[in-house]
């Protein structure tokens, strides 16, 4: 029922095109991808705000909330600097049809601040060992 509520939800806010016929299965999507300077809920995503950027002396915190993961699913997000991630966070999913929001960062900041580079956010959902959703952000300079 949740899950119906939030498809529902998600068309209003984005358009049909996250819609489902009712004998279609619905397709993974990745519904939000971004880097911030704090951790995010789903409320929070959907008011669809611009969110702060990290600054070289703020928490850097990578986001990928991606719609209709099955059940054995792995949703990974990464936060990358210059095409490396530097930290990243992997979870199986247990629930079919389920929603999954998941982050990887510092909530603290690194010693010294952030190094200069181009930041990215990239989130990969992988079903029997093949991609089936991936994206990732433009770059982003911790200034």
């Amino acid at each position: 029922m949740l899950t119906r509520v939030l498809l529902t939800l998600l068309v209003l806010a984005f358009g049909a095109g996250l819609g489902m016929a009712e004998d279609a299965e619905p397709k993974t999507t990745v519904v939000s991808l971004g880097i911030t300077d704090h951790k995010v809920d789903e409320t929070e995503l959907m008011k669809r705000m611009a969110l702060p950027k990290p600054r070289f002396d703020s928490p850097g915190v990578a986001y990928g909330w991606v719609a209709h993961a099955k059940k054995g699913d792995t949703v990974e997000v990464h936060l990358t600097k210059d095409g490396t991630s530097l930290m990243h966070n992997v979870r199986e999913v247990a629930e079919e049809d389920t929603d999954v929001l998941l982050q990887a960062g510092k909530t603290g900041v690194p010693a010294g601040g952030w190094p200069k580079g181009e930041y990215t956010a990239k989130v990969t959902v992988t079903r029997g060992g093949e991609t089936v959703a991936e994206q990732e952000t433009d770059p982003v300079p911790f200034e």
